[in-house]
């Protein structure tokens, strides 16, 4: 896949619209993690309400990922999202609100971390969903791709950005301007046209529905490979994402803008990791490409456990993010793919609840690790489940090309 390719399903207006709000959104999204991550480290000193952050943000997933997939499939998505956006203004709106007035505490700020991943969890399956309705199915690939390149432009901007945003102002400004953010989604897709009903989507009732979904993921060898090949990975990688802000606060002494840079070098890394995904697709396997990604990953993680130079560190979430977004695209491309149209958002429910469980659970149990033995010793251990964990590679290798499986089961 040349680079121009790789840019292809941008020539699409309703794409190309729907990623560039998507990109606002998401830099607002990255700006609340920042903001609650760092409020948390100010409200409490415990390594494991940090961490708890993050599993209050993926939680919600055990709840709504999989009903929402079902809903996805038997109603109108666009309709669906804009209620799912809404929900989520509606709760960044509340907790800026709370935090300018000085009524949040460590438990309000989880809670309200939890009703924001309350509407992200519904929104996943249908947004995961609806990128094939909006390019022509050659372009799939690479709207995939894209749609992780906006992730993590986002990534390298809004932690960066509220990091100036925290050291100018205060955690409820951040909140607010999350909030905002998620009016450009809105309005992009009411002003779109509605998609014609598709005629593979489920007639049965919801319970029935589900069933199908579940049926279907068990009964697909190529999709339950993935399943766990992203869940081993991301399980283990966690504690990165969780342990960076104990890190950055109470290990190295930073401040807010220091940690903002930090998460954005892993933002950064991942847009750098998509520049050079097409050409490492090209001439690697998939099983090629998610194992040096977990390696250098893994080698992140070490780096975060033993660096304590700021641009070191630096430099190591730059690799770390290449990394994730190598071995993580390579899983989503995969996933989206191998599930046929008229399972789909009900086989990426499964995806996207086995991505954030394993978040959740992840930083859970590396939080309570780092409380226990040390921050540096969990990180290391991590590295070494990292490191692990690709031997499953072997036993539930992913398929080169992998096939479109129509079972269709009752």
């Amino acid at each position: 896949m040349s680079l121009n390719k790789a840019w292809t399903p941008l020539k699409h207006r309703h794409f190309r619209e729907v990623w560039i709000a998507a990109l606002a959104s998401n830099v607002g999204t990255w700006m609340h993690t920042v903001g609650a991550s760092w409020m948390m480290t100010t409200l409490s000193i415990s390594p494991l309400m940090t961490a708890l952050v993050q599993t209050a943000s993926s939680l919600p997933n055990f709840l709504v990922s999989l009903p929402a997939g079902v809903m996805a499939d038997m109603v109108e998505r666009r309709k669906m999202l804009l209620v799912t956006q809404s929900w989520m203004l509606f709760a960044a709106g509340a907790l800026g609100g709370l935090a300018l007035t000085n009524h949040v505490g460590p438990w309000t700020l989880l809670l309200a971390t939890f009703a924001l991943g309350l509407g992200s969890a519904a929104n996943g399956p249908a947004w995961q969903a609806m990128i094939p309705d909006l390019v022509p199915h050659e372009d799939l690939p690479s709207a995939v791709a894209l749609n992780s390149v906006q992730f993590n432009m986002a990534r390298a901007v809004g932690p960066a950005l509220a990091g100036m945003v925290l050291a100018a102002t205060s955690p409820g400004i951040v909140f607010l301007l999350n909030a905002v953010s998620f009016l450009g989604v809105i309005l992009v897709l009411w002003r779109q046209a509605a998609q014609p009903r598709d005629q593979s989507k489920p007639q049965a009732g919801f319970t029935a529905a589900l069933k199908q979904g579940t049926k279907y993921v068990a009964e697909s060898h190529a999709f339950r490979t993935v399943l766990l090949r992203q869940g081993s990975f991301v399980m283990a990688a966690s504690a990165l994402w969780a342990l960076l802000p104990v890190v950055s606060s109470h290990e190295m002494k930073g401040t807010a803008l220091g940690y903002g840079i930090l998460l954005g070098c892993l933002g950064a890394g991942a847009v750098l990791g998509a520049a050079v995904l097409a050409p490492l697709r090209a001439s690697y396997s998939s099983d090629k490409v998610a194992l040096w990604g977990t390696i250098l990953f893994a080698l992140a993680s070490f780096g975060l456990a033993s660096l304590r130079s700021f641009w070191p560190l630096a430099a190591a979430m730059l690799a770390g993010g290449v990394a994730w977004m190598t071995t993580m695209s390579t899983f989503n491309v995969f996933a989206q793919t191998t599930a046929p149209q008229w399972v789909k958002a009900r086989a990426l429910a499964f995806y996207l609840l086995t991505f954030q469980a394993s978040i959740a659970i992840g930083s859970s149990i590396w939080g309570a690790v780092a409380e226990r033995i040390g921050t540096r010793e969990a990180l290391y251990m991590a590295g070494v489940a990292l490191i692990a964990g690709l031997g499953l590679t072997l036993k539930w290798p992913l398929l080169a090309q992998p096939a479109r499986e129509e079972l269709h089961v009752t």
